[in-house]
């Protein structure tokens, strides 16, 4: 190579190593404010030194000189002279010149206006002034614009994937480091020698990779599992051929028995018997040793698979590492204090998840730290700490990544936001009073939806949550929100890790085969005709105690059938909170499939699809998008039935059953009602003296104070004696009735017989 041609090289593997180094730099920097100064100071110095010795070696005179200079700032900050504050804003500046100059070769040899404004700084806060730039030899050439184009994520046609090491195909893999190629300047401390070592022996067993070449080789070891599973297939219809032949061997030699025949044909058929044993055994050794092969080899390609999805993986660190500062320069803007932390930021997500999930994260920080956190000065009349916290954590649960961001701010009025989304238009009183607690915090995924009254640069323009949202259930992922008031918010995303292979469960529908995601799938189960009941009008089974929506996955997809037998299968899927049981005609497998994308006209754009696969058989299978499928479950689910607005009623259901409580809950909320629950009568009168309500809801059985002896209690005390009282019960005997009439019940409804209206009807006469 000749001598342009290798600082060409040079210069490019600087820009790729600096847009990394510059990442670390920033974290350090932002440590400084922490309890972690002396060592954060260490690594900057560290990472500033040998920055600037590598842009000098290269001719990079003005990065050069801004190193220089902020190592200057940082041994002023060091000795005390200047302050940490001050020191920290002036080098974050600086990174961001640095982050222009690595993109600008031109003004890093020669430098610019900025480069001079910076440096002036710099030189301001240090107290020590930095020589001027000398004449310096530009090369023939400026280098290609570099495939590294900024620190936050990573490039767009490559990416850096370690090379597979003979480990467990389930590790995730390490983050490596950058491939160094320039030789290193000299080393200002002899301690920096191990560390020189160590990432030269990362760098050596890594290699940067044209991401297109991985994405093939992901797609081609999809396509040769299936192949391989066909092979299996093929593998065992073979050795049914060969068992069919020896079968008719045994027939032809038993005929041959009996018949008479000469001698000399005696002789052929002894002949012949011998050749078929003979046969019989070089086919059964063939077939053993084809199957034997068979199988090393799906298992070798099984593996090639699970490394080439490994390399597709990227450290969340990558997009991890410029949230500090980012959170940082929000806080600064809005006068508050936040410490931000990260757990477990080496975890991998596929390179192709990563800008979604940078995206969403981005939304979910600016969210944190404008409507989450409080002033501080609001924050110490609430008894908190002056300083804010957020923190990220990340795991891994089998195929699937949880990503928390959780805030101890102010959490989410609930009330709130239920009069925003009036105020918006965006629901009626009636609706906004029926939403429960948790249907009231997702209002914040509406279209539109934003708590802040004025558009700022952070916030007001209803564009966020949704945003989120729509992002991560693109992915297959789900979004979760929990939320106490005055305590904080937690809101978690739960995505695959890798989008090349999934894990799927098949199920058949008619003659064809259609795919869900195995971590979107709860359970298996055949539907007793006792399992099933009504919640509301709304078809429901009973699965781990709890009433689950029941939905016929072939009319739901616009296919023909339904339910066709006494016991269907079905399956129980999961999207964040809510569950379904999606009835289905038989299951084919589970397995790990290739994903690709939906082709032609006839898929493209079809609702509930996610995507297809293809089976050893020659059969293509639909991946069917759960989230888009549960969205469809609630709008059917959801009842339309809306008392009016003036009727809206406080209502206390008091019942020793979860199962009823919820049920009866659900269809009083139904009627537009908003619902306090009691668990047996001695609570519900206790609630009763404290609070005030328009109606009561009783079942009779019960511990502690059953129905028919609260009712009688509440009739007795004057004070709210005048409250209406409903008696529900599953004793239907005209004994019972007369028993709670008598005990001063306004009204009594069997639970086997109840429903919208009659309820409605109910509530209407006594209210």
């Amino acid at each position: 190579m000749d001598t342009e041609a290798l600082k060409k090289s040079l210069l490019k593997k600087f820009q790729e190593v600096t847009a990394d180094r510059l990442q670390k730099i920033q974290l350090g920097v932002i440590d400084l404010e922490k309890e972690t100064a002396e060592q954060a100071a260490e690594d900057v110095a560290r990472e500033l030194h040998t920055m600037k010795g590598e842009a000098r070696m290269l001719g990079l005179a003005a990065i050069g000189q801004l190193a220089h200079a902020a190592e200057d700032v940082l041994r002023a900050e060091r000795e005390g002279k200047t302050a940490t504050e001050t020191a920290t804003d002036v080098m974050l500046r600086a990174c961001d010149v640095l982050s222009d100059l690595i993109e600008d070769l031109d003004a890093a040899h020669t430098g610019s206006s900025a480069t001079e404004e910076m440096v002036k700084a710099l030189s301001d806060v240090s107290g020590h002034p930095v020589p001027a730039l000398g004449p310096v030899r530009k090369p023939a050439a400026a280098p290609p614009k570099p495939a590294v184009q900024a620190p936050v994520a990573p490039p767009a046609a490559m990416v850096q994937a370690p090379v597979p090491a003979p480990a467990p195909a389930q590790a995730t893999p390490r983050a490596a480091e950058p491939v160094v190629v320039a030789a290193p300047a000299p080393a200002a401390k002899e301690e920096e020698a191990p560390n020189t070592a160590k990432s030269n022996s990362i760098a050596d067993r890594s290699i940067r990779v044209n991401v297109e070449v991985l994405d093939s080789l992901g797609l081609l070891a999809g396509d040769l599992l299936v192949e391989s599973a066909r092979g299996r297939l093929r593998s065992t219809e073979t050795a049914q051929l060969f068992e069919r032949f020896s079968r008719l061997g045994d027939r032809f030699l038993r005929i041959s028995e009996e018949v008479d025949v000469p001698d000399v044909i005696r002789t052929e058929l002894e002949r012949a018997e011998a050749d078929l044993h003979m046969l019989r055994d070089d086919a059964f050794r063939f077939v053993r040793r084809n199957g034997d092969g068979i199988n090393t080899l799906h298992g070798n390609l099984a593996q090639l698979a699970d490394h080439v999805a490994e390399a597709r993986l990227v450290p969340l660190s990558t997009v991890f590492d410029a949230f500090p500062r980012a959170v940082r320069d929000i806080a600064k803007t809005q006068n508050k204090e936040v410490d931000l932390i990260i757990e477990n930021a080496d975890i991998g997500v596929d390179r192709s998840m990563l800008a979604d999930v940078r995206d969403a994260l981005v939304h979910l920080l600016r969210n944190a730290v404008d409507h989450g956190l409080e002033s501080s000065d609001f924050r110490q009349q609430m008894g908190k700490p002056d300083t804010g916290r957020i923190r990220i954590r990340v795991r891994v649960d089998g195929d699937m990544l949880h990503i928390e961001v959780e805030d101890d701010g102010r959490g989410m009025d609930t009330e709130r936001l239920k009069q925003v989304a009036i105020n918006k238009r965006l629901l009626s009183p009636v609706q906004a009073a029926a939403l429960s607690e948790r249907e009231a915090i997702e209002l914040i995924f509406r279209p539109g939806f934003s708590t802040r009254e004025q558009v700022s640069e952070l916030s007001g323009r209803g564009v966020g949550m949704d945003v989120v949202k729509r992002k991560v259930e693109t992915l297959g992922g789900s979004v979760g929100v929990q939320s106490r008031q005055g305590r904080g918010t937690t809101i978690t995303l739960r995505l695959p890790q890798s989008l090349a292979l999934m894990k799927v469960l098949l199920v058949r529908l008619g003659d064809d085969v259609y795919g869900m995601p195995a971590a979107d799938v709860v359970a298996v189960m055949r539907i007793k005709p006792d399992d099933r009941m009504e919640v509301f009008g709304t078809l429901a089974v009973r699965h781990r105690g709890k009433p689950t929506a029941l939905v016929a996955l072939g009319p739901l997809l616009g296919l023909n059938g339904g339910n066709r037998f006494d016991k269907p299968p079905a399956v129980v899927v999961r999207h964040g909170d809510d569950y379904a049981a999606l009835v289905v005609d038989g299951f084919v497998d589970e397995r790990e499939v290739a994903v690709k994308p939906c082709g032609g006209e006839f898929l493209k754009g079809a609702p509930f699809i996610a995507g297809t696969a293809a089976l050893e058989d020659g059969r293509i299978a639909v991946l069917l998008h759960v989230p888009d499928i549960m969205t469809e479950v609630r709008r059917m689910a959801r009842p339309v039935t809306q008392a009016p607005a003036s009727r809206r009623l406080r209502v206390l259901l008091v019942d020793d059953s979860p199962i009823a409580r919820a049920t009866e809950g659900a269809l009083v909320k139904a009627l537009g009602h908003s619902v306090e629950e009691a668990q047996d009568g001695e609570e519900a009168y206790v609630k009763v003296q404290n609070n005030t309500y328009d109606l009561i809801l009783t079942d009779v059985q019960m511990p502690k104070l059953d129905g028919f002896s609260l009712t009688r209690r509440l009739k007795g005390t004057p004070a709210v004696a005048r409250i209406p009282v409903i008696i529900l019960s599953s004793l239907a005997s005209p004994e019972d009735k007369r028993r709670g009439l008598d005990a001063g019940a306004d009204a009594y409804l069997v639970k086997g017989e109840l429903g919208v209206e009659i309820l409605a009807q109910s509530i209407d006469r006594l209210t």
